[in-house]
This record gives C-alpha cells, sequence and structure tokens, in this order.
C-alpha cells in the first residue's frame, strides 16, 4: 500500500478524531501508528513503536495551554528517530508554540483549525522534498523536459533519453505531461490509458493497476501517455504528489515530458523533480524564453534546478556558453548535435533516432542519459542531480568513448 505512512500523537481523543478524518481527506497519508500520549524518555516504548510502524511522517498534537510534553516529545523524536519528518499540530493563534515546536524539530506547524487542506500542503511538500531527497535507496530520480518554445526539440530530448536511460539502466518511465501528448506518436504506440485514468484512479492505486496503466515500448521503457485532447481541470498539489509517490517507489528514473506547458501545474512537476532541463535553440527568442522561464519557475525559490539543453546544436563563432547562461541566467548542461535530417524522419515512423547505430545524435543522447545518471550518483552528496555536471559528463564520455567536441561540447 503506498501514499505517506503517518504517526498520531496527542492526549486528546477528540483531537486523535479530528486528525484521522483529516488525514484521510488528504488521499496521500494513511495513518499506521496513533497513541495517547507523548514519549518521555529516549528508551520509551513508544519511540520504539514509532520506529517499528515505519512511520515517515510524526504529527504531534501540541495542547495551546501546556504545551511542554509535546514539546519535550519533539525534542526526543528528532534526537532519537531522524529518518522521521515531525509535524506539529496546533492553533495558529499561540506563536510561542509555534516557535517552540520548530525550534524542537518540527518541520512543519499545521493549523489544527485549517481542515485538510493545511495537512495536504505539508504532506505535498514532504513528498516534492522526499522525491528529491539524495541517498534514498529504491526513490527514482525524477528528470523533468521544458520547451522553451514550440518546436524547439522537447519531446524528442524526452523520449530518446528515457530510452537511452532504459538501455543503460532499465526500471525506466516516460510520463507525458504536455498538453495533447505526442510521445506516444514518438514511439509509434497506441496506448489505451495514460497520466488522466492515473488522476482519476489515486484512491483505488496500487501497483498492479499502476502497471496496467502503462504502454511499454519492446525496449522495456514505460510510458504513462498524455492526453489525447486538452483537458479542462489541472489536478492538485495533492494528486501530483500521491502520483510521483508512486512513480518514484516503482522505477529507478522518471523522465516528465512537460513540452511548453507553463502554469500551475509545470510548477508543481518541477518541485517534484531533481533536475528541470529547459530544451532550447540558440534564436534570440528561444533564449529570452528561457529566461522568462527561469524567473517563473524559480520565483520565492532558493534552489537552483533548471539546466540548458542546446538542441540542433551548431557552434557559432564568438558566441558562447557564457553567453547563453548570461542571456538565460540558466548553465548549459548539453548540447544536442543538428541532426535534423535525420530526426524528421525518426520521427514521422516512430522510430527515435537513439536506437539507431551510427549516427552522431544518438551516441549524443547515449552520453546525455549517461551525464544524468552520473550527476544522479555524485548528487547523493547534493540537494539536486544537477550538481557536478562536469564530472557526469567527463565520466560519461570516458564510458562511452564519446568525444563531446563531435557533438559541440
Amino acid at each position: 500500500m503506498h501514499g505517506i505512512a503517518v504517526a498520531l500523537l496527542t492526549e486528546d481523543r477528540e483531537h486523535l478524531s479530528a486528525l484521522q478524518t483529516r488525514l484521510e481527506a488528504t488521499r496521500l497519508g494513511r495513518p499506521v501508528f496513533s497513541q495517547f500520549g507523548y514519549p518521555t524518555t529516549a528508551t520509551d516504548v513508544i519511540l520504539r513503536q514509532l520506529q517499528e510502524s515505519r512511520a515517515e511522517v510524526v504529527i504531534v498534537d501540541v495542547p495551546a495551554h501546556d504545551p511542554q510534553r509535546a514539546i519535550r516529545a519533539i525534542e526526543l523524536i528528532r534526537a532519537t528517530t531522524l529518518q522521521i519528518t515531525i509535524f506539529a499540530n496546533g492553533e495558529m493563534t499561540q506563536p510561542a508554540n509555534i516557535v517552540a515546536s520548530m525550534r524542537a524539530g518540527a518541520g512543519e506547524y499545521v493549523d489544527h483549525a485549517a481542515g485538510s487542506d493545511a495537512l495536504l500542503e505539508a504532506l505535498t511538500r514532504y513528498a516534492s522534498m522526499r522525491t528529491r531527497a539524495p541517498g534514498m535507496a529504491g526513490k527514482a530520480r525524477v528528470l523533468t523536459f521544458l520547451s522553451a518554445k514550440g518546436g524547439a526539440g522537447c519531446t524528442t530530448a524526452a523520449v530518446n533519453t528515457a530510452l537511452a536511460l532504459q538501455e543503460s539502466h532499465g526500471d525506466v518511465v516516460l510520463v507525458d505531461f504536455a498538453p495533447i501528448g505526442h510521445s506516444a506518436l514518438h514511439l509509434n504506440l497506441r496506448p489505451q490509458f495514460g497520466v488522466l485514468d492515473a488522476l482519476q484512479n489515486l484512491h483505488r492505486m496500487d501497483v498492479s493497476l499502476l502497471d496496467g496503466l502503462m504502454t511499454p515500448t519492446k525496449e522495456g521503457l514505460h510510458l504513462l501517455a498524455g492526453p489525447q485532447q486538452p483537458y479542462p481541470t489541472e489536478p492538485t498539489p495533492g494528486e501530483l504528489a500521491r502520483l510521483f509517490d508512486l512513480l518514484v517507489n516503482h522505477y529507478r528514473f522518471v523522465v516528465v515530458d512537460a513540452s511548453s506547458r507553463l502554469d500551475p501545474t509545470t510548477r508543481l512537476l518541477c518541485d517534484l523533480s531533481n533536475a528541470v532541463l529547459v530544451v532550447t535553440q540558440t534564436d534570440v527568442v528561444s533564449l529570452w524564453s528561457v529566461g522568462r522561464i527561469h524567473a517563473f519557475l524559480e520565483e520565492g525559490n532558493e534552489r537552483d534546478r533548471l539546466r540548458v539543453i542546446l538542441n540542433r546544436y551548431k557552434k557559432i563563432p564568438g558566441f558562447t556558453d557564457e553567453d547563453v547562461e548570461q542571456a538565460t541566467s540558466c548553465k548549459v548542461f548539453w548540447k544536442v548535435p543538428n541532426a535534423f535530417h535525420s530526426v524528421s524522419p525518426a520521427i514521422d515512423h516512430g522510430t527515435p533516432v537513439v536506437l539507431q547505430e551510427g549516427l552522431e545524435i544518438s551516441r549524443s543522447f547515449r552520453a546525455l542519459a549517461a551525464a544524468l545518471a552520473e550527476a544522479s550518483s555524485i548528487s547523493d552528496g547534493g540537494p539536486d542531480l544537477v550538481f557536478g555536471e562536469e564530472k557526469a559528463k567527463k565520466a560519461a564520455a570516458g564510458r562511452l568513448n564519446f568525444s563531446p567536441a563531435r557533438a559541440g561540447h
């Protein structure tokens, strides 16, 4: 059973009932342990029971007028069970309690009077951080591809990178979140189900149903197909977090094709991603657009997730990577050589270029996938997959006997 495993600690029976109801209403968290009372010592049986329940989040109810036992419990849980994230639940009219809870080790302070929405937001933030967390066994890396503008080649890059990762690592899913999904056409597939079916059936989703919604390629890549026509509603943060919670526990890499989509869903997808790769060309309009996308996605966020992939790249005398980075506020991660005469018929026939031997662009996409996988392992010591990309490129080039200079690097 998937979902975030949540434990509940309180000294108030009415609050326990309310917390359980709010938790169930989120459809993102599931209760695995509840207790009247708080741990009082480092050897308290409640701490052992918390660990045995394999709770990922514990919600500690903080009474408004007598918070000390709850605060002490937060300190104990923080000191003895570092793998569990702590939420404090209390009244927003008690600033001293909020400050004390956060100082004791609570990562979130949830308003007890706010209903399920406040708890859902907190769990969504936790799920977002968990998909990005380094060094977590069994957790997929999430790579989101965005297009600077229509026709930049985002879907081509996402499809070929996903196939290359599948070929070299296995257990890869390509999720098509484009406004109208084209990934199936690139792969010559005719999916019966897709993203919309997954979002509409989250309430009963398990591994078996998730597998049934996938369309596999003969190489083993799984496609969660995009819609065949624009859909009127956007998924909620909780729905996206729930879907990605399932995906990152079931695959090694999750490749998202968001194409030219730019809306709140795109921002949520990027928040759930280890890296966001903006596919662009080197014309003025495309680079201008990348800068605006960077401003939209990184507004109010200290993380620096965006990297640029220069598609259909040709060396321009006097135009350097530094010029691109200055124009876009994003670092250049990769350059895919111009191979329009190979790519265009490959799309028309549903035979991605990465599967065709002997092409320079095929070697480039394989090396890109290797660099991303290498950056993934390097980033176990840091917050984002995109750290260490220069080392990743060199390692990938060495393994594949591929010269980055031939692709314009």
